[in-house]
């Protein structure tokens, strides 16, 4: 497992509430991610945490049964996230 600090972008088709909730049961189940955002109007879904970024979006491809694109990724640095506790 990876112990490095990920947030990751990823562009989803999210046509409806069922593709919505979907995707936001499938996020929460993650114990990994500490944190998710879902824009439904840009169909872009935003992650957080400690994670390999390619397994989360193969997982979350998995369950959803919808193409995922990553957008982008950002390697956070840990001394950063400590100096902001």
């Amino acid at each position: 497992m990876s112990d490095k600090f990920y947030c990751m972008t990823m562009r989803m088709n999210i046509d409806c509430n069922g593709c919505y909730r979907k995707i936001r049961r499938t996020l929460l189940k993650m114990q990994e991610l500490e944190s998710h955002l879902i824009e439904r109007k840009q169909c872009r879904v935003s992650v957080c945490g400690v994670f390999v970024p390619q397994d989360v979006a193969i997982r979350i491809r998995n369950k959803v049964n919808r193409r995922v694109e990553i957008l982008e990724i950002k390697e956070v640095d840990s001394n950063t996230m400590d100096s902001g506790k």
